[in-house]
């Protein structure tokens, strides 16, 4: 199975601070690459298409990157719609099914996570499949924010942990946000409301993963992926 894709490079990597202040963060360097070039390795090895990317702070050099990609389209934000509106915008090129989506701002070994993702599944049963990452992977992660009940994806809400956070890959069937009237607004809302209809499932990953968000996180992936 092969599915379109929506990778997010539109953040202002605000986390990033002076590293991101002249470079849009997807263009920043991590094991010698940049992390454009790592999602975009993830998607073409696993046979997404199309392959949307969005842009929106220093975007012209994100352009000038993939302007020799044939099989890149870029969907420029002049107004940051965040992760929920950059997805129902973006239908427009990826089409009515289910699209997989790829955050820019994380690396990762091992098998890849769309991979994953495209053996689990089910768009009988689900409408969101996300895929998680044990929170004690991550770096200032908090007190994680998923758990799972039999597959289904469950809040951490009052409980003091929860044992996964996002890793930043999933499967989702955008078809779902015409139920939501906003045009800017964040994969969250369509995720708590798939949460309680019992039709978000999370997948524990295989493999290495490590979030590139803040300065000491890239310096940490940096040693990772060296190893």
């Amino acid at each position: 199975m092969s599915l379109p894709i929506l990778i997010f490079a539109a953040g202002r990597g605000t986390r990033m601070g002076a590293l991101a202040a002249n470079t849009p963060k997807p263009m920043l360097f991590a094991g010698g690459k940049r992390l454009i070039d790592h999602a975009l390795d993830l998607a073409t090895s696993a046979g997404m298409a199309p392959i949307l990317v969005n842009t929106h702070q220093h975007a012209d050099q994100l352009h000038s990157h993939l302007a020799a990609r044939t099989d890149v389209q870029i969907q420029h934000e002049e107004t940051l719609l965040e992760t929920g509106g950059g997805l129902k915008r973006a239908r427009q090129t990826l089409g009515p099914g289910p699209v997989a989506t790829l955050n820019a701002d994380a690396v990762w070994k091992g098998k890849n996570p769309l991979h994953q993702l495209l053996a689990a599944f089910d768009p009988n049963r689900m409408d969101a499949l996300l895929l998680l990452a044990p929170t004690a992977q991550a770096l200032a992660s908090g007190p994680g924010d998923f758990s799972l009940d039999h597959g289904q994806l469950r809040r951490r809400a009052g409980a003091p942990s929860a044992p996964y956070i996002y890793s930043g890959a999933q499967i989702i069937n955008p078809a779902r946000l015409d139920e939501i009237p906003d045009t800017v607004f964040s994969m969250n809302i369509l995720w708590d409301m798939l949460i309680a209809q019992n039709r978000a499932f999370g997948l524990p990953m295989q493999g290495g993963w490590r979030d590139v968000g803040t300065p000491d996180a890239l310096a940490a992936a940096e040693s990772w992926l060296a190893t």
